[in-house]
């Protein structure tokens, strides 16, 4: 049933680009593990051991505190369509942010926002699929329109206020920058 990959092969890539919903999970040396559920045009597979994600702006700022204490990541995909699949993606990232040099070229993969805090890099280092088989069949009935419209809302000074006051710190306190 489950299988280890050093890479990413094209059946991989089209199944993640196939998917709508998938989740990040990191960790601090010490402190919570945080899970989050992610989608949106948010991700893109640059080659067979390299994804990006945009994060965007959101109630914690978990991703970004824990990567500055280890940088372990990992990304899961899961189908809840008609062919069972999960398939996990490990190793290591890092935080791009919108003052780097680095940020117009990788940012330049996804829609512009307002709202895009971070971009996430992860390396991959061993990828693990499984069958699924006891994950319900659910079907997508669409995008929710919220973050952009509460974004486009409080405009770029008031997302940037937003960062300082609810995005600066970890639950457990640690700085996200």
């Amino acid at each position: 049933m489950g299988q280890l990959f050093q890479e990413l092969t094209e059946r991989h890539i089209e199944f993640i680009q196939a998917q709508p919903l998938y989740f990040v999970a990191t960790a601090p040396k010490n402190g919570r593990i945080n899970l989050s559920p992610k989608g949106l045009d948010s991700l893109r597979v640059l080659d067979n051991n390299r994804i990006i994600w945009m994060n965007l702006t959101g109630s914690a700022n978990e991703t970004a505190a824990h990567l500055l204490e280890d940088s372990r990541m990992t990304i899961m995909f899961c189908s809840f369509s008609q062919k069972p699949l999960i398939l996990r993606c490990y190793g290591s990232a890092t935080t791009i942010h919108p003052d780097q040099d680095r940020w117009s070229e990788i940012a330049s993969n996804f829609p512009d926002s307002v709202g895009s805090r971070q971009v996430i890099d992860l390396n991959i280092d061993l990828i693990h699929t499984s069958c699924g088989f006891g994950v319900p069949r659910m079907e997508l009935l669409g995008e929710r329109t919220l973050l952009e419209e509460w974004i486009d809302k409080k405009g770029s000074d008031g997302i940037h206020a937003y960062w300082e006051e609810k995005n600066s710190l970890s639950l457990d306190g640690k700085p996200t920058r």
